[in-house]
């Protein structure tokens, strides 16, 4: 299974962002998404080290709400 997590991008160099996620920062390779015009502020779905698009707020709001109720449960 692959899971995908949404991030904030608070900084970019070239084709890379820095992102960050509930404390947690990473870098994060923009390469599958050149030209989608993602700039800091913007939301982006990662996955093993790639941004795989850009997302609003709101998706990655809800995105959160249900990563978080999957954790609970397994708790």
């Amino acid at each position: 299974m692959c899971l995908a997590v949404p991030m904030k991008v608070t900084g970019i160099k070239g084709f890379n962002a820095i992102c960050e996620a509930k404390g947690v920062s990473r870098e994060v390779s923009l390469h599958l998404i050149q030209g989608s015009g993602v700039k800091v502020g913007d939301y982006v779905m990662m996955h093993v080290g790639y941004a795989l698009q850009v997302i609003t707020y709101d998706e990655a709001q809800v995105t959160w709400e249900l990563l978080d109720q999957v954790i609970a449960y397994d708790a």
